[in-house]
């Protein structure tokens, strides 16, 4: 891996040299190297094995504030030097863009931390088909409503990224990924339902085990059985995390750099205001051991820092890769490339003690389509999940739709349970919102 890292390097080195010989104000190279494997077992078989090994370099220069780019998939001398006489004659006939540039010397990472991130497995394709097959199995015979199998999947990548430019930063990391999927079909008479599980992380000691996924895909989806519309009306709304997580999503592209400077959020001049209850508090930590979106410097060499993004309810920060912040005339604040780990703060309640603060009103644990106005904040989607009647479980709901102002759903947060998905990136626990309008029958 050492020499790998140092070949990288030195052929971004070249490509930057390079470009300097060819006169540009400026140039900034990004190297990718991945390899992995994925396998899927169905009933028993295995349904298919791929292997993956992709590389590219991608190479941006800057004439007079023009912007030209090229890439190139062979590291050869030859390759990269053409590539970079390309992106130059590219720069020649695009338009000036007085934005256009590298971040300022003193954004970039000077010593970037090692975060734990790589963590290459010694399993061989037939221990990835053994454990994929161990939890369809275990899946398979546990319940006899379920049926079928759309089958269970293990998923292994590592790769390292090399990131260059002519203000002086040259540093790589690597990273690996590995996951383990189930997805089953439960069938009650004439009723069928589809749900799926999942673990996953940076080294597979830390994923959960088969046994725990193939459960847990089993509850899901005979959950799902016995699911009915429900009326028309107006209730209380909790979010389960895996849900609750894409609601936060919508905030993070509502203050990122773009949606800002061209205009197109519903948190246009948000900044310092308050868009939560004052007892939220979001935080960001791009440095945790081992995070999922841990990460030493952005995607531009720029400092990601551990930041509050909502404090007492109040937004404290945009999210502003280089060009963007030039645009805003603000700082570069580390997210080129997107968030890192963002953790919302829970209360003391679990599930079973957010259903009773709600008494009546619906659980969501999946949500469809993509019916979100992101200028507007007007939300309206396809879901389905579980009536909750006097704090309980009453039965299963699909086929409704929700809709909402995500202003007003941000503001009607009521509370966040301590059941945090640590699978996911953003972690939060469910959410409650304190009403929502539902479209059943």
């Amino acid at each position: 891996m050492i020499e790998e890292k140092q070949q990288l390097e030195n052929a971004v080195n070249e490509a930057l040299i390079f470009a300097q010989q060819l006169g540009v104000d400026q140039a900034e190279v990004a190297l990718g190297k991945s390899t992995g494997i994925s396998v899927n077992t169905r009933l028993g078989e295995v349904e298919n094995i791929e292997f993956n090994h992709d590389g590219a370099m991608g190479i941006s220069v800057y004439l007079n504030q023009c912007k030209g780019s090229a890439s190139t998939a062979d590291l050869s001398l030859e390759a990269i030097h053409a590539s970079v006489k390309a992106a130059v004659d590219i720069a020649k006939f695009t338009s000036k863009d007085p934005y256009a540039g590298l971040l300022d010397p003193e954004s970039l990472e000077t010593a970037p931390l090692d975060l734990d991130l790589y963590h290459p497995t010694r399993c061989t394709t037939e221990d990835f088909l053994a454990i994929a097959k161990e939890c369809e199995d275990i899946a398979l015979s546990s319940d006899s409503r379920i049926v079928n199998s759309d089958g269970a999947a293990f998923n292994s990548h590592a790769s390292i990224k090399v990131y260059g430019n002519s203000n002086g930063f040259l540093h790589s990391y690597a990273t690996s990924r590995h996951s383990l999927s189930c997805m089953l079909i439960a069938q009650q008479q004439q009723e069928m339902q589809r749900d799926y599980s999942y673990t996953s992380g940076r080294d597979v000691k830390d994923l959960l085990s088969a046994k725990w996924v193939a459960e847990d895909a089993v509850k899901r989806t005979v959950e799902r059985l016995g699911a009915a519309k429900i009326n028309t009306q107006e209730s209380p709304v909790i979010f389960a995390p895996e849900v609750a997580s894409g609601l936060f999503g919508h905030l993070v592209s509502a203050i990122s750099g773009m949606s800002l400077y061209k205009k197109s959020s519903f948190l246009l001049d948000s900044l310092d205001t308050q868009i939560f209850p004052k007892w939220m508090q979001i935080a960001e930590d791009p440095h945790i051991i081992k995070g999922i979106a841990s990460s030493p410097y952005d995607q531009e060499g720029g400092k990601t820092t551990k930041r509050n993004i909502i404090e007492d309810g109040i937004l404290q920060t945009y999210l502003l890769p280089g060009y963007a912040s030039r645009k805003l005339n603000m700082k570069s604040t580390g997210h080129a490339g997107g968030i890192h780990n963002w953790f919302i703060k829970t209360g003391n309640l679990d599930l079973a003690g957010l259903f009773k603060e709600m008494g009546n009103g619906l659980f969501v644990t999946e949500l469809m389509g993509q019916g979100v106005n992101m200028v507007t904040g007007d939300y309206s989607r396809g879901a389905s999940g579980f009536w909750i009647e006097n704090g309980v479980v009453a039965h299963p709901v699909h086929e409704i739709t929700i809709a909402g102002n995500l202003k007003e759903m941000f503001m009607g947060i009521v509370g966040v349970a301590n059941d945090v998905d640590q699978r996911s990136s953003l972690k939060t626990g469910s959410i409650l919102i304190n009403k929502m309008k539902i479209a059943g029958q």
